[in-house]
């Protein structure tokens, strides 16, 4: 999960808060929708009545039930997975683990893509898909000490909420659907995908949409990130991040004092660049998350490089944010220039210093239309269910299908978590079956029943 800014019920102590939510009752329910999707087709219904009616199928009640009475493998599987490391660019093992169980769980046409997101499918009789997805990499890297394991109704580990409780959740859905011989109209495709974290850059949902066959025909995605069920993530939060690399002669802190020094260089224009002016309209942030140089404390470092996160609802904003840190880098580069010069007068020599700025990530914005067929899905199924949620933006998987013009929302797996992104992580069970609910009713209503 993008770390910061992002909020899908796992950033600090988030809980489904129940009360009216009221949709808006002059949205009709698409007798046939644009997707080819069949749904009640002997009258016209509004959505809350068809959200109602789904809610109401025996099949449906037992797989609800069903959530119930597997809590505790729906547990056993989120510690399982949080105890397989998953670094960016390392989740190898834990697509593994997935495959493994989509194939065990009787999803049809399992396979792992190039780049190592996890398929599989429950087939319908339409075209187009629904696509359910859960990022399946964390943030942390490789080496981090996972003491993973439970008391009570906690869970505690790196990565047990963020997104051990999506990936949960994606699995809970899965199960429910082919134990109680739910068979949708529109075919599902269940999606662990991999770099949604950090310098992951959403490369596994970039991967997806520029494929083909699922760029064309997937027609709704739901992301799944982290645990609660009070937010629906509907705006794509946009970030650009670069490494900032200062290098120079190097040498002895005592015989070639006054050689220029990288760590300097960055600490100038930190110093500078941190004082930019940001707005709280459109929000705006930016962060150093990583600061690395030098090899002793008794050398002048050779090298030295930060890595620079600017966030914005507002492209403008992040491009004058990029402008600010360049010139606050350029601006260093001279006064360290000119300090060493003042050392050195004598030795005539240029100060050898340089520097690059290198783009590490972007992730595009993105806004979904207030109209959107997914999102008054999501917002009649909250009012049937009574679950109060806010509309967010959050920088998710969802970034790329909806920068894409494409209907996508990210929710949360139920729950309760907190500490995400930190050692101390946690998720709380209390609350999960009332996320699996709202999972399984927009599922259902997006796909259609047959019957």
């Amino acid at each position: 999960m993008p770390a910061g800014t992002k909020s899908v019920a796992t950033h600090g102590d988030h809980r489904g808060r129940l009360g009216a939510f009221l949709p808006d009752d002059v949205v009709r329910w698409q007798l046939v929708m644009s997707s080819g999707l069949r749904l009640d087709t002997s009258r016209q219904t509004t959505l809350p009545q068809e959200i109602a009616r789904l809610a109401d199928l025996p099949e449906v009640r037992r797989a609800l039930a069903w959530f119930h009475s597997q809590e505790a493998q729906l547990a056993n599987w989120q510690l399982e997975l949080a105890r397989i490391p998953a670094p960016p660019f390392g989740e190898t093992a834990r697509g593994e683990w997935l495959k493994t169980r989509f194939e065990k769980t009787g999803l049809k046409d399992v396979q792992t893509d190039e780049v190592g997101n996890v398929f599989g499918v429950l087939h319908g009789l339409d075209a187009e898909y629904v696509a359910l997805s859960a990022h399946i990499d964390t943030v942390f890297p490789a080496g981090t000490p996972l003491n993973i394991h439970q008391r009570g109704n906690r869970l505690y580990g790196p990565g047990v909420s963020d997104n051990g409780a999506g990936v949960a959740a994606m699995l809970a859905i899965a199960g429910a659907l082919q134990c109680t011989g739910i068979s949708p109209s529109a075919p599902i495709v269940f999606i662990g995908n991999v770099g949604e974290e950090g310098e992951g850059d959403l490369r596994g949902m970039r991967h997806i949409f520029s494929t083909r066959r699922w760029r064309d025909s997937i027609h709704y995605s739901l992301v799944l990130d982290g645990a609660g069920s009070d937010t629906i993530v509907a705006e794509a939060l946009g970030s650009r991040r670069f490494e900032v690399i200062v290098r120079g002669p190097g040498g002895h802190s005592w015989s070639d004092f006054g050689a220029p020094n990288p760590i300097l260089v960055l600490a100038r224009a930190l110093n500078v660049f941190a004082q930019t002016p940001v707005p709280g309209t459109p929000k705006t942030t930016f962060n150093v998350g990583v600061i690395r140089g030098g090899t002793s404390v008794n050398s002048i470092p050779e090298s030295a490089s930060m890595r620079v996160d600017i966030r914005s609802t507002s492209m403008a904003e992040m491009e004058r944010l990029e402008d600010s840190l360049r010139q606050a880098l350029e601006l260093a580069i001279q006064e360290e220039t000119q300090a060493s010069q003042r050392h050195n007068r004598s030795s005539g020599r240029s100060s050898g210093l340089n520097h690059e700025i290198v783009p590490i990530g972007s992730r595009p914005a993105g806004e979904l239309n207030p109209d959107a067929h997914i999102l008054k899905v999501v917002r009649a199924v909250d009012a049937h269910l009574g679950n109060v949620a806010q509309i967010q933006r959050a920088s998710t998987d969802a970034n790329i299908p909806m920068s894409l013009g494409k209907e996508a929302v990210a929710i949360g797996g139920g729950g309760v978590g907190g500490g995400a992104h930190t050692l101390q992580e946690w998720f709380d069970i209390n609350g999960r079956e009332l996320g699996l609910k709202r999972i399984l009713l927009t599922v259902l209503a997006l796909a259609g029943v047959k019957g």
